[in-house]
This record gives C-alpha cells, sequence and structure tokens, in this order.
C-alpha cells in the first residue's frame, strides 16, 4: 500500500438507518473522515418503530436454514450473511451492552424489548469513533461537476454539494415512507441508468371483500390457533420453532380488519399470494380452522351432533367452533348451514378467503423490489458507478418476518463498507 493509500479519505453513507450505521461502524475502524447523512430529525427511525413490538433482532434457528430464508436471493446474501451471521448479531448488541434472549418461537430479542437502548449505544460508539452524523441532510442527487459523483444535499441551509471518494448507499425501501423510507432516491439512480425493480409491499396485510355488517362486527377481532397455507404455498421447508412445516403450512393466529386480514400468520404467506393476485388476479389464503383434528374425526362428530340443533350450536358442541371463526366461516361460505357433515368437515379443514389485493405499500412492514441485482457486484458497488456501493432494503431482496430483514440489513451495511475499503485500496 502506498501513502497516498493511507492518507485520510472522505466517506459519505447516505441513510441512517441500520445498514447504514452497520456500514459505518466497519468504516469508523479506519483513518478515513466518515459521515452518516439522514433526511430525518434523527437517525434509525424506523428501527425504532420495530422495538416498539420488541425489536426482533434475529432468528436463533440453525444457520443454514436462515440464510435460506431470502428466496431468490439466498445465493446474493450468503457471503454478507457468512460474514455478519444471527450468532454475530448476538455478539454485537452484548457487546453494546444489550443482552439478548430467544423466545418461544426462536425469535431473538433484547431483554429489554426495546430499541432505544441498543441505538444510543451505538450511536455513542460511533460518534466515539470520530463518526459524524449529519441529520436533516436530504440527498437529492449527484453533482453536474467534472465530478459527477460529488453529492447534492437540501439541508436547513440551502443545497450544499459535498465531494466523497466513495459512498455508501443505504436509503432503505418504500415501506413506511413517513419515516424516511420514501423512494426518492429511484430516479435519481435510474437517471444514471442503474435498473430498479418495482417497489412491492412485503410482509403486508391484505384487502377481503367483507360484507359491512361482517367488518362492523369483527374488525379487530383475532383468529388464534389455526393453520394457514397460500395456494402455491410450498415457500417455506423443514420444521422449525415458529411452527412451520415441511408443507408449506403455517401454525398461528392473525387479525380480522375493517378493509380485510393483517397479523404475523398472513405476513408468513404474504409473498406467495402477492405474486399470485399479480400473476393471475386471484389468490386464497387458505385456513384449517381446527388442525389439531383430522377430516375423518371431525366429519364423524358433526355427523353424530343433534340434528334438531341450531347450526351454531352444532358446531360449537360438536367443533368447539364459535365466536370469530364461525363467523368468518359463515362470511365466506353464505350457505355453510345447509352443507352435510362431510362437506362441512371440508370446508373448516380448508376454508379459503378470498384476497382482493396486498394493503398499501406504505403500510407494509417491509418491501420488495429495489435496485436489480445485475446493477452490483458481488462487493457491493454499482457497476457503472464506481465507488458508490449499496446495501438494506433499497436493493432488490425481501425477507420473512422473523428477524431476517433486520440481520441482512446490517450485514449488507458491513458486507458493502468492506468492499469500499478493498476497492479504495485497490484490491478489488
Amino acid at each position: 500500500m502506498t501513502t497516498a493509500d493511507n492518507m485520510t479519505k472522505t466517506i459519505a453513507i447516505i441513510g441512517g438507518g441500520p445498514a447504514g450505521l452497520a456500514a459505518a461502524e466497519i468504516l469508523s475502524k479506519t483513518q478515513h473522515a466518515v459521515t452518516v447523512y439522514d433526511a430525518m430529525p434523527t437517525i434509525g427511525r424506523k428501527f425504532l418503530l420495530a422495538g416498539k413490538s420488541g425489536l426482533n433482532l434475529t432468528h436463533a434457528e440453525p444457520y443454514d436454514t436462515f440464510a435460506s430464508r431470502f428466496g431468490a436471493a439466498n445465493d446474493r446474501l450468503r457471503p454478507a450473511l457468512d460474514a455478519f451471521s444471527p450468532k454475530d448479531v448476538r455478539r454485537w448488541a452484548e457487546g453494546l451492552g444489550v443482552e439478548t434472549f430467544v423466545g418461544s418461537s426462536g425469535r431473538v430479542f433484547p431483554k429489554a424489548m426495546k430499541a432505544s437502548p441498543l441505538l444510543r449505544a451505538w450511536r455513542q460508539r460511533l460518534e466515539t469513533r470520530g463518526v459524524t452524523i449529519q441529520t436533516r441532510w436530504r440527498w437529492v442527487g449527484f453533482s453536474d461537476s467534472a465530478n459527477d459523483h460529488d453529492l447534492v444535499f437540501e439541508t436547513p441551509e440551502g443545497i450544499r454539494t459535498i465531494a466523497s471518494h466513495a459512498t455508501v448507499l443505504a436509503l432503505g425501501g418504500a415501506s413506511w415512507p413517513r419515516l424516511g423510507s420514501d423512494a426518492r432516491w429511484v430516479p435519481m439512480l435510474e437517471a444514471q441508468g442503474i435498473a430498479v425493480a418495482p417497489f412491492r409491499p412485503a410482509n403486508c396485510g391484505f384487502d377481503v371483500a367483507w360484507s359491512e355488517e361482517f367488518a362492523a362486527r369483527f374488525a379487530g377481532a383475532p383468529v388464534k390457533s389455526v393453520v394457514a397455507t397460500s395456494q402455491d404455498g410450498r415457500t417455506q421447508d423443514g420444521r422449525t420453532q415458529d411452527g412451520r412445516t415441511q408443507d408449506g403450512r403455517t401454525q398461528g393466529e392473525f387479525v380480522i380488519t375493517r378493509h380485510g386480514i393483517e397479523g404475523s400468520l398472513v405476513y408468513a404467506h404474504s409473498a406467495a399470494l402477492r405474486d399470485r393476485l399479480e400473476a393471475e388476479g386471484q389468490a386464497d389464503f387458505v385456513l384449517d380452522l381446527l388442525p389439531g383434528r383430522s377430516l375423518e374425526a371431525l366429519t364423524s362428530a358433526l355427523e353424530m351432533a343433534p340434528r334438531k340443533a341450531s347450526f351454531s350450536n352444532r358446531l360449537r358442541k360438536a367443533a368447539r367452533i364459535d365466536g370469530a371463526k364461525l363467523a368468518l366461516l359463515r362470511e365466506v361460505i353464505r350457505n355453510a348451514d345447509r352443507l352435510p357433515a362431510n362437506d362441512l368437515a371440508s370446508v373448516l379443514k380448508m376454508l379459503p378467503i378470498p384476497l382482493v389485493r396486498p394493503r398499501p405499500i406504505e403500510e407494509a412492514i417491509s418491501s420488495a423490489g429495489g435496485i436489480s441485482s445485475g446493477a452490483i457486484d458481488p462487493s457491493g458497488m454499482l457497476r457503472h458507478m464506481p465507488g458508490v456501493f449499496v446495501a438494506g432494503e433499497m436493493v432488490d431482496w425481501e425477507a420473512p418476518t422473523g428477524g431476517y430483514l433486520l440481520t441482512a440489513c446490517f450485514a449488507t451495511g458491513r458486507h458493502a463498507a468492506s468492499g469500499l475499503l478493498r476497492w479504495m485500496s485497490g484490491a478489488d
């Protein structure tokens, strides 16, 4: 390495979420001048929102299973995940003074069940190492100057142009735009010839054409202890601690909303359901309302129920179906009370809820789509823009809930930063 290689250089990280801060942490160990720019008044806003429900940092299932949860992006993400695995996430958090534990589902949480202590400790570490954090600086594109990689920002003091030797873009996807992930960067990169796949909702709820009466009465009601599958639901293999089975069926619960359905059980199948809706214009969320009863046993119990009893009493006594489950059955199968026992049992074991569309991306936990994989080299650098690296949810990959998304954001941020250092040293 020459003397010039050892000189302090200016590195810009645009985006103060998990991927950007993870990149800053790697770069903070060097002599370079590192600045994180964020458009919002504070960093990590979506990270803090995730912490309101417990901050699911990662998952404790076997690593090879964990690394297989990213669908078409499995191979592309594997090097980053190998370098910063779920075990590494836990060690990193504990190095910041945040102890973690494994929940009954296999998900990993901070013992405090909050994001704010972790974010405070993380920021303090970065600033102690010399990282500058600049908020209310919105990136608006590249400069028209001779150095076309100079960065232009809208700031409280007006337009500023910053020269940077290398840049990490970690601007997020398109979900929860009010927290900063608003995808305003898409036209700026497309103008540079960078291919960007359209953003779509991921880990989202769905609209269902409920009757007014049903929606008014049961909006907010949970539907518990059911098993669900999407029609092509072979997206989850192996049995894990969170109830996934070898045939793609998932056990859990969801919530009826005024507009449709949402909740963890829905999110587990949202990618397959969304893709089927896009491809065919229709999709059913199929429920087994009685996963502990075989079809044969249920049919027999229904046949033995007193014929003079009302339909609701028959189901309550023979199948222990009442409340929201009974209402859901009546809503979806309008002639359910006239079905013979064998057909009724079949419906209870495979109740198809017809979906209309995914809920808007602004409501989704995360997003699919982003910078196409072909536009990025293995180090995380844009092929058409040497010195510009990308990480996190702005890249075209998606992950289910369960700590996968957050771990991959950490990992890709660190991977991009490592690639940037190799590039600046001339190693790549």
